[in-house]
C-alpha cells in the first residue's frame, strides 16, 4: 500500500496511529462540545426533569436512598455526575449516612479498591457506603416475573425508600442503547435473571441490535424487569469523545431514557454509501477495550458495514485479557468453529451472549486482532487472527481483495453506528 492518510484509533489509554488508503471512508460520530457548566446542568436537570417530579418532590430527610452507578467497563463520567447529585441530596436533608452507592456490575467482575477510588473518587469512597454488586450473591429479592421468568434484583436497591439510577447513553449492539433501565437489569440483577435477559433466543432475534428499543426482545425484557422495581428517578448523560457531558436527561422511566436515546441517535448514527471489503475498527479505547469480551462490540460495529467474506481488522488493548473470569474464554475454546457459537437453542449460560455475537461476526468476515493483552495463541484460540501492525494488516487485506477494494475506518468503534444507505 502506498503512503496514505494517518488515522488515530482509540486504543487503550494512549491511542494508536494507523495509515490507511487515501480513499478510505473514515466514520466518526458527531462530536458535540461539552457543556459550559456540567455541574449546574446536572443540578438543574434534577430540579426540572424531562419527565416526572423533581428530586425535591420525591425525597425527604427520612429517606434511605440507593444511588446506582455504572461499573469499570463503562466510560461513564461518574466523578462528574455523582457529586452534584449527592450534593443535591444533602441540600434536601439526605446526607451520606442515609445514602448507599451501588455499583451496577451486572455479571462483570468486582472492582479493586484502587479501581473503585478511580471510578467515583476517593472522597466518595471514604464518605459513603459503596456496594459492589455481584450477580452470584444470594442477597437478591424476587420482584415479579417477565415472560414467566423470575426477576431477582439486589436487595439493597429494592429495599431503599428512594431509588436513583445514573448512566450514560450510547448505542448498544444488542440492547439498542445503554443507560436507563440497564442500570437495574442487568446492572443489579441476579445471574439467573441476567441469563434470561441475554438468552441465545433473544440475542439471535434480528431486532436485538443497535438503536432498536421497541420490539427488541433484549431491551423489552430489560425495560419490563426494571418496571417491577422502578427507580424514582433516572439520571442519564450523553458524552463526547473527551468524555465530557453534552446533555443531561433526568426523570422517570421510560420517558427520560427515550429522550436521551433520541438525542444520542442523532449524533451516533452515520450513513455510509455501501459495505466495504476491509473495515478497521476499535472498541473505543479505555475502559471499553479492557478485555476481549468487551471488544466484541467493536467487531459487531464493523459487522454492520463489512461485505460478506470481507476482513475486519480490530485494534483493542485487552489489558485484562479475555478476561480470565467468566465463561467467555471457555466457550470459545470449546467451539470447533464459529458455527458452534451461534445456536439460538443453546443453554443460557454466563457470557454465551458475547460468544454468540462473535460467532455471528465470524460467519460474515474474518477478524484480525491487534492487541497487547493477549498472546498470539490466545487470539487464535478465540478464532481470530493475530496481527502485529494494523497498517500492514489493512494493506495485506486490501491487496487480497483486489484493485477495487474499499476500506472503512471506525476510529471510535461502537460509539459510531455506521449504517449502509438503504439498510433497514
Amino acid at each position: 500500500m502506498e503512503r496514505g492518510v494517518d488515522v488515530t484509533l482509540a486504543y487503550g489509554s494512549g491511542g494508536l496511529v494507523a495509515t490507511v488508503p487515501d480513499d478510505a471512508h473514515v466514520v466518526l460520530p458527531t462530536d458535540l462540545p461539552g457543556l459550559d457548566d456540567e455541574r449546574d446542568a446536572i443540578t438543574q436537570a434534577l430540579r426540572a426533569p424531562h419527565a416526572g417530579p423533581p428530586l425535591g418532590k420525591i425525597i425527604d430527610a427520612t429517606c434511605r436512598v440507593a444511588v446506582v452507578f455504572p461499573d469499570i467497563t463503562r466510560p461513564m463520567p461518574n466523578r462528574t455526575v455523582l457529586p452534584p447529585l449527592l450534593d443535591e441530596l444533602t441540600r434536601l436533608g439526605v446526607g451520606p449516612d442515609r445514602v448507599s452507592l451501588l455499583c451496577a456490575n451486572g455479571s462483570h467482575r468486582l472492582a479493586t479498591s484502587d479501581e473503585m477510588a478511580a471510578l467515583i473518587g476517593p472522597d466518595l469512597v471514604s464518605r459513603y457506603r459503596v456496594h459492589d454488586h455481584a450477580a452470584t450473591d444470594p442477597d437478591h429479592v424476587d420482584v415479579g416475573r417477565v415472560d414467566g421468568v423470575p426477576v431477582r434484583i439486589d436487595r439493597r436497591y429494592v429495599e431503599a425508600d428512594v431509588r436513583i439510577v445514573t448512566g450514560f447513553v450510547e448505542p448498544h449492539f444488542f440492547a439498542g442503547f445503554s443507560g436507563g433501565p440497564k442500570a437495574v437489569c442487568p446492572g443489579l440483577a441476579a445471574l439467573e435473571t441476567i441469563l434470561e435477559a441475554h438468552s441465545p433466543r433473544r440475542i439471535a432475534d434480528p431486532r436485538a441490535t443497535w438503536t432498536v428499543t421497541e420490539g427488541n426482545p433484549v431491551h423489552d425484557f430489560v425495560r419490563a424487569a426494571t418496571a417491577l422495581a422502578p427507580p424514582a428517578l433516572s439520571l442519564d448523560v450523553a458524552i463526547n469523545n473527551a468524555r465530557q457531558v453534552t446533555a443531561v436527561f433526568a426523570g422517570t422511566l421510560p420517558d427520560a431514557h427515550r429522550a436521551a436515546c433520541a438525542f444520542v441517535e442523532r449524533t451516533a448514527v452515520q450513513r455510509v454509501p455501501h459495505r466495504f471489503d476491509v473495515v478497521l475498527s476499535t472498541n473505543s479505547g479505555h475502559p471499553l477495550d479492557r478485555n476481549l469480551y468487551q471488544a466484541v462490540k467493536g467487531m459487531a460495529a464493523a459487522e454492520r458495514v463489512v461485505a460478506a467474506g470481507g476482513t475486519i481488522v480490530m485494534a483493542a488493548a485487552c489489558a485484562d485479557g479475555l478476561p480470565a473470569e467468566g465463561g467467555f474464554g471457555r466457550l470459545l475454546a470449546e467451539a470447533r468453529s464459529p458455527d458452534d457459537l451461534v445456536s439460538p437453542h443453546a443453554t443460557p449460560e454466563l457470557d454465551r451472549w458475547e460468544a454468540q455475537v462473535l460467532g455471528r461476526v465470524l460467519q460474515r468476515a474474518r477478524v484480525q486482532l491487534r492487541t497487547d493483552g493477549l498472546s498470539d495463541d490466545e487470539v487464535r484460540a478465540a478464532h481470530l487472527e493475530p496481527v502485529a501492525d494494523v497498517t500492514e494488516a489493512v494493506a495485506r487485506a486490501v491487496h487480497a481483495a483486489g484493485p477495487r477494494a474499499s476500506v472503512c475506518v471506525l476510529p471510535l468503534g461502537p460509539l459510531t453506528v455506521a449504517t449502509p444507505v438503504g439498510r433497514a
